[in-house]
């Protein structure tokens, strides 16, 4: 997992290719272009799309956590908890690995809120749970890229 803010994205190059591509595209250009249709960078190895949701209740949210891809989450308006937990301390309860999607219940290990400014990368060893409320509901915009890291 890497927390951080947007404007020390490059300091994390040299991790992957693909990784480095996305680091490279977090300015404030790239993310106002983005929107609901994927923006490929890369084909299907790198690509951004605009997510806009409202928060919900900490018990209404699930992990989740992908195998071959690794995510980037990049908050445009709006702040939202999230948590992170190893897979492996979770019980699963939905995959669909044609879309590197694994669904997962349990206890997260660390907490954060992800606010503007702030971009959290989540590594295949990292389940994810977000959307949740921090101080009641409210409407979030983010970016998510996909980055491929493994065939």
């Amino acid at each position: 997992m890497i927390y951080a803010k947007n404007k020390d994205a490059l300091t994390y190059r040299g991790i992957h290719p693909n990784l480095d591509l996305a680091l490279e595209h977090i300015t404030p250009e790239f993310l106002s272009s983005v929107g609901t249709a994927r923006a490929e960078l890369r084909g299907g190895d790198v690509y951004a799309t605009r997510f806009t949701y409202e928060t919900i209740p900490a018990e209404e949210s699930f992990f989740e956590a992908h195998r071959k891809y690794l995510d980037i989450h990049i908050m445009a308006e709006g702040s939202e908890g999230v948590e992170i937990a190893s897979p492996d301390s979770l019980q699963e309860f939905e995959r669909a690995e044609a879309n590197d999607f694994y669904a997962y219940r349990g206890q997260g290990h660390y907490k954060l809120a992800l606010s503007p400014g702030d971009f959290l990368v989540v590594f295949p060893e990292d389940a994810h749970r977000i959307k949740m409320q921090l101080d009641g509901p409210q409407t979030v915009s983010k970016v998510v890229f996909k980055v491929r890291i493994f065939d």
